[in-house]
């Protein structure tokens, strides 16, 4: 039987950490061939300069392109029917090019981190230094339980190994359960905790970005389960845990939350204060494809940018425009994610003297960087210079929050309104006096929407409160309904109106029996005549769900159940084994 495709990888990633070169900062030269692991780990240079292309080069096939269809449009913070469109109508297979990639890189990270633990403990000379072993080894944990965090959340039941000589030997096994998965990614966060430095130097984590990631495994594990189909309780004792690891990131002195929520995304501020773990990305103009951010091929176009790109089909959701629209004055929060109409920026086109968005729509900005001279010269197409998020110090506010509100349906607990606010108050938002669940999510889709996360979240959720998320999936989200250019338009009072088309129409608006053109917020005469006929004040009302529906049979709802929250395995692995298509079991810890 063939070898699976995951496995295949390890060769490359064993070459590759033979293959790097020395240098003082971090990515700052090109890999050199001429090295084997037995030679190459003769001095502290060469061991931290055999951890950086666990930050790029190993995550590029995920970030490439799936990571928005996984971790955003999965989530309906927006959405192309153009761009991966199978991802927010969870219709992908095993044959997605984006699946089969996506899997492929985060396995390629864990092989490349196990190769660099294996080889630190043969061939590390007698000129390296404990303490730098360590961080070495410290970092390949904490990249390795990140990778495996998310092919957790994203199929759920994985296949488990560290050492990649018995894998590549023995490439036929089993899945491992979730619980087992989880308790893997734990262990690695724990050991990176003990093992990285106190403080991180030349971008490199410290401790306690292990911490934060910890934080954030252990708060999955307090309420997952596989065999509830019914909400329930999330262990306290770890949950306070939770708060404790929180406590030591936030209070450690090394993070704070930037004071500008934009600038979290211009290349300027990569490697910020705020930062904890990121994907750090070549310099565009060393020409490193596959160890490049090429994301902004997909999210730019012509107009904001002069490097040749092909995007700006992602646009808002129906979902965030409502989020929007419950809170017009978080306009730092909205402007850094979504172009809308009349937003003026100073850093884009800045050799021009700025940029207005005059077009009434809502595309993806979070990724849209400028052109070369915003840049300071360092973008090129398929390559721009922005850092890809893992985890920010904002994630670790929001995780403590969650972990205090625990089981409650709301809280009005100080230290938990404090971890709360502190993301609103950043946003120039006033405090809130108490939240609940429902309140939690909000925050989090607005703080993090298009960062590729949030639906690894609702994961995590759904593994807990499996009712209240499947109601929230089917019943309270609006997916696949196309906003087009003049489909937006800004409120003198900051709202948005907005109208959408029919989902699998391009042109279906819907209207009432008069012909009059159904707005969120109000009724105009007609699509091309966009006098107001009735306001919510006079008496309009408008239902999304209700207006779909009453189209019948041409109106097939996205639905998703237990079937589909996780994403198909890649067919080629699927086909070569067997255990595919088997119950998983544990993992043997050897303890």
């Amino acid at each position: 039987m063939k070898k699976l495709n995951i496995f295949m990888v390890s060769v490359a990633a064993a070459s590759l950490l033979t293959m790097t070169s020395c240098g003082d900062d971090f990515l700052d030269r090109s890999p050199l061939h001429g090295y084997t692991a037995p030679t190459y780990y003769t001095s502290d240079e060469a061991v931290i300069k055999a951890t950086e292309p666990l930050y790029n080069y190993a995550w590029h096939g995920y970030n490439e392109r799936g990571i928005v269809g996984m971790g955003s449009f999965r989530a309906n913070d927006a959405w192309s029917p153009y761009l991966q469109g199978e991802f927010a109508r969870f219709t992908i297979t095993g044959l997605s090019k984006e699946v089969v990639d996506a899997w492929s890189s985060l396995y390629m990270v864990v092989t490349m981190s196990n190769q660099l633990i294996n080889d630190l403990d043969r061939y590390a000379g007698e000129n390296v230094s404990e303490s730098v072993i360590a961080q070495a080894k410290g970092e390949a944990m904490l990249m390795r339980g990140a990778a495996y965090f998310y092919l957790l959340r994203g199929w759920g039941e994985i296949i488990l190994f560290e050492d990649n000589v018995d894998a590549t030997s023995i490439p036929v096994r089993p899945l491992s359960t979730e619980s087992s998965v989880l308790k893997f990614i734990i262990r690695d966060f724990e050991k990176a905790s003990e093992l990285l430095p106190e403080r991180g130097t030349n971008n490199h984590p410290s401790r306690y970005v292990a911490k934060a990631m910890l934080a954030k495994a252990l708060l999955a594990q307090s309420g997952w389960s596989t065999s509830s189909t019914i909400d329930h309780e999330r262990d306290q004792a770890t949950l306070s845990r939770v708060v404790t690891l929180c406590d030591e990131v936030i209070n450690c002195g090394q993070y704070k939350l930037l004071d500008d929520y934009e600038n979290l995304f211009r290349p300027q501020y990569n490697d910020n204060e705020e930062t904890l773990l990121a994907m750090r990305w070549a310099d565009p103009l060393l020409g490193e494809y596959a160890s490049n951010n090429n994301l902004i091929s997909d999210l730019a176009w012509s107009d904001v940018t002069d490097v040749n790109c092909w995007g700006g089909s992602l646009h808002a959701s129906v979902d965030m425009l409502d989020y929007y629209n419950q809170e017009p004055a978080d306009i730092h929060r909205i402007r850094a994610t979504f172009f809308t109409p009349g937003q003026f920026y100073s850093y884009i086109w800045s050799e021009k003297g700025g940029y207005t968005y005059n077009v009434n729509w809502a595309q993806a900005k979070k990724g849209v960087v400028g052109t070369k001279a915003d840049c300071d010269g360092h973008l090129a197409q398929q390559a721009s210079p922005l850092n890809t998020y893992i985890m920010r110090l904002a994630d670790v506010y929001l995780i403590k929050a969650e972990a205090l509100l625990g089981n409650n349906e709301s809280t009005t607990d100080a230290r938990a309104l404090e971890a709360f606010n502190a993301t609103r108050l950043r946003a120039g938002l006033p405090a809130k006096t108490s939240f609940s669940f429902e309140d939690l999510i909000r925050e989090r889709r607005i703080e993090f929407c298009l960062e590729y996360c949030n639906w690894y979240d609702m994961v995590t959720w759904y593994r807990w409160k499996p009712q209240y998320m499947l109601n929230f999936f089917n019943n309270k989200q609006h997916r696949a309904f196309m906003l087009n250019s003049g489909d937006v338009v800004r409120n003198t009072d900051g709202t948005f109106s907005y109208r959408c088309i029919f989902p699998g129409s391009n042109n279906w608006y819907f209207t009432d029996d008069q012909g009059h053109c159904l707005w969120n917020d109000r009724s105009t005469v007609s699509i091309d005549d966009n006098t107001t006929v009735q306001t919510k004040a006079q008496g309009y009302t408008f239902n999304l769900d209700e207006l779909a529906r009453a189209k019948g049979a041409d109106y097939q709802p996205i639905v998703l159940s237990e079937a589909n929250i996780f994403m198909p395995y890649p067919e080629a692995d699927v086909i070569q084994n067997p255990y595919f298509n088997q119950p998983p079991v544990e993992y043997n810890f050897g303890e």
